[in-house]
Formats: structure tokens, sequence, C-alpha cells
């Protein structure tokens, strides 16, 4: 079957075997292909990195590690397609431990995707070894500049300044090709890298043909290519912009189980992914968040002192498309848009926010119901990467409380639906705190 379309004969009900065949690096490139099979058809996907003008010695052990982890984690965009039970691996398989840990990773990042389409999540738990733990890791010799993820909206342009004001030259990072990522990073200025990034387009063959769809764990994917690139480039340690209020659960099941779309970027995530990295590839790589200690609000209160950049960036996950941007910057429709206007509404005039947004979007009663899923009344939030439902509450609770806000229909409408509700004080959550795994060094640039 090698070679063939996989729409033209798979069939998901039938879906029983899938490989992680290896990968290939061409190291004069830049070049990674991930290969994998799915029932026998081959699937692959590509990563260029760019590489820096002075190569230097990486530990083949290191970088060999990186690129097994990335191997794994990319491959659940293609095992969910049928979600085949049966995992054999054509190169390194993981050790028993790491297989616990991927399994983790699959359980959790997909329980979304588990609680859409009605599957169990047990039946995410696939990997299995009998193989014995790699030498843990040791030093790489690591001590170039942090990188910076840049996803073109406010939170890694608040890492990336806090990171600047303490006299620190970080480089920022993107993975894909996001005209608007690029046009921020220029705006942000200094060296910004681009890691390319090309899903294997028999993968929408495969949706035709009835495979399983939903979200994946993407930040999981792109945080093990930022890892390779740290490798490649000797940087001391990748800087995310995850914040607090990603912990927080969108639902929960049935059954109790937390379902969180921001499993990712989460703390829990956040500590197996260091736990990994240290162990396994380089005890002096520093995987870890900045913002870790803020909520939404408090990295809003922040950015809205970043003028700067108020013309040219973007939370819209509509301008993120595989296949490109479906919007101009803001939609002014999805909860990512309601949620940023939102959250910015304390700590801004509505003149500024309609010059950002191109409409002052809590005048606008006929997307109430869009604002009104952010404060959970239902004990649910949109399956998308917002803030708490406390948060948006508080916000509404302090723009009722403002003459320049209060007349506003979502703000008096939904003021009035939290009424003799407890509501905590904006300020309160705004205050940094909890669990971080940020370096001493830098807790000072943590807000």
């Amino acid at each position: 079957m090698a070679g063939a379309e996989p729409s033209s004969a798979w069939s998901r009900a039938a879906s029983c075997r899938f490989v992680f065949a290896g990968y290939r690096w061409h190291a004069a490139s830049g070049e990674l292909l991930l290969d994998y099979e799915l029932d026998g058809y081959p699937l692959c996907e590509r990563f260029r990195f760019p590489l820096p003008n002075d190569r230097r010695a990486i530990p083949d052990a290191a970088l060999n590690s990186a690129m097994s982890l990335l191997h794994w984690v990319a491959g659940v965009s293609y095992w969910k397609a049928g979600c085949p039970q049966q995992l054999t691996f054509g190169a390194r398989a993981p050790s028993a431990e790491q297989a616990d840990w991927l399994n983790r990773l699959y359980r959790e990042g997909l329980a979304e995707f588990a609680w859409h389409n009605h599957l169990a999540p047990e039946r995410f738990e696939v990997f299995r070894s009998a193989s014995q733990s790699p030498t843990d890791a040791g030093p790489a010799g690591l001590d170039g500049a942090y990188l910076v993820p840049m996803g073109g909206g406010k939170d890694s342009l608040v890492a990336w300044s806090r990171l600047k004001r303490q006299g620190l030259a970080p480089i920022t990072v993107q993975v894909g090709s996001s005209a608007l990522i690029r046009a921020v990073a220029e705006r942000a200025g200094g060296p910004h890298l681009v890691i390319e990034r090309q899903v294997d387009p028999a993968l929408a063959g495969l949706n035709a043909a009835g495979a399983w769809n939903g979200h994946v764990p993407i930040t999981a994917i792109n945080a093990a290519a930022l890892i390779v690139l740290a490798l490649l480039h000797g940087s001391r340690g990748v800087v995310f912009a995850n914040e607090r209020s990603a912990d927080e659960a969108t639902l929960s099941d049935e059954h109790g189980r937390p379902v969180n779309h921001q499993f990712a970027k989460s703390l829990r995530f956040e500590r197996m992914l260091d736990d990994w990295v240290r162990r396994w590839i380089a005890a002096d790589l520093q995987v870890f968040s900045l913002l870790r200690r803020d909520r939404e609000l408090a990295i809003c209160r922040e950015f809205a002192g970043l003028t700067r950049f108020h013309d040219v960036f973007s939370s819209c996950n509509r301008n993120f498309h595989l296949d490109g941007p479906r919007t101009g910057r803001w939609c002014g429709r999805c909860p990512k848009c309601h949620f940023v206007f939102l959250g910015l509404a304390p700590f801004m005039s509505a003149a500024a926010l309609e010059r950002i947004f191109g409409a002052n979007l809590l005048a606008d009663t006929d997307i109430l119901d869009g604002f009104r899923s952010l404060l959970a009344l239902d004990g649910r939030k949109p399956f998308e990467c917002v803030g708490e439902a406390a948060e948006a509450r508080a916000a509404i609770r302090t723009l009722a409380g403002r003459p320049e806000w209060r007349d506003h229909g979502v703000v008096r409408t939904l003021n009035a639906e939290l009424a003799g509700l407890e509501v905590p004080e904006l300020d309160e959550l705004c205050r940094p705190g909890g669990e971080h795994l940020i370096p001493e060094a830098l807790l000072h640039a943590s807000g």
C-alpha cells in the first residue's frame, strides 16, 4: 500500500496500526523529516530549522533525544485520524518512563478531542514499552540568548518586553509562516528565526475519508520543535508566555474529569516538559514560562502600556490557520477577540480599543452570547485560549462601575446576570502568585 492515497481505501473503523517509522535529519539544510505509517499508508511531516552562521558542536545524544521527542509528539496529528491501538516503532522506541509521559500527553492533550468525539480517555493510553530508560543527560554547553516564541498576541510581547527591560537580548522565534507574527517580530526588532513546518497533505485526504478530527496539543508540538532549535543555536533556554489562567479547565466531563483546551500551556505540562528535557536531552537547557505567575488580566494591564505594538498585534486565531489567515487582524466574533477586548477594557479607553479592533465590541449586543460564554455561568468556558471565568466576571463588574463603560449594552446586561454571585476584585486577580519554574535569576523579570 506504500504510495497509495489514504483516502482511496482507508477506513477509520478498520484502523488498527500506527508506526513511528523514524526521522531523517539533513544537517546541511536544517531539514527534519518525521516519518509515520497509518495502517500501512506512509505519512511525513517536514520541519526546516534555521541554522546558525557559526556551527557549534552539539552532543549527538542531546540532538537525537530532542528529535525523538518531536517525532513522538508531532505524531499525535496523524495517530488521532484513526486512534489505532497498536503502536510500533521502526527506529528508536521510548522507554517505559517515556511511554508513560507520552500517554499523559496524548490523554490530556486530546481530552477536548475525546470529549467532542465521545471517546473514552483510556483509548489514548497507547504507548507501551519495555525499553530501559536512557542515560541521564549531562550539560550541553548552552549559554546563548534566550528564545522567545512569538504567537502574534499580547502574551509573548509582554514576556519579550520583560526580558528586554532586564538588559537581555532575546531572540524571537515563530513556528510556521504567519506574516502577522513576522510583522510583530519586526516591530520588536532584533534577530528573528522562523521554523518552517509542513503537515503531510495526505492528512486532508484522511479527514475527507472520515478520520477522527479535532483539537490537538499544538503548543506541545511547537515546544518540541523549539527545543531542537535551542540546541542547534546553543540557546540557554526557551521562554514561553503561558499564563497562570491556562491551568483552569474548560469544563469537567460527565465523570468529573477536567477537559482543558489549554493543557499544553498549563503548569502541569510545563513541569512534564522540564523533567523530560533535563533528564533526557540537556541538563542545562531551561524551558519555562515567564508569565506563569500572572493571570490574563495582569498581562492585559501590562500590555496596555506597550502602545508601540497596539497596531500590529492580534490574538484572533483566525489569523493562524495552516492554510493561511481567514480574517483581518480581528474577526470580532470569536472567543479570543471577545476575551482580549474585555481583558483590556479596564485598562484602556473605549476609543483606544476601537482603534485596535475596528469596532467597540462591548457596545454590540448582537455578540452578547459570545461574551456571556466567557463568564461560564453554566460551568463551561469556550474551547479557546481565554482567561479564567472569574477574570471575565471581574472585568464586567469593574466596567459596570465606570461611567465610560457602564452603559455599554454588553456590560449592562452581563453585570445584571452576575447579581447575587461572588465576584473577586480586579486588583486581587492582577497580583502575581502561584507555583512556577522561573529561574531565580529571572524572578525579578516576572512581574
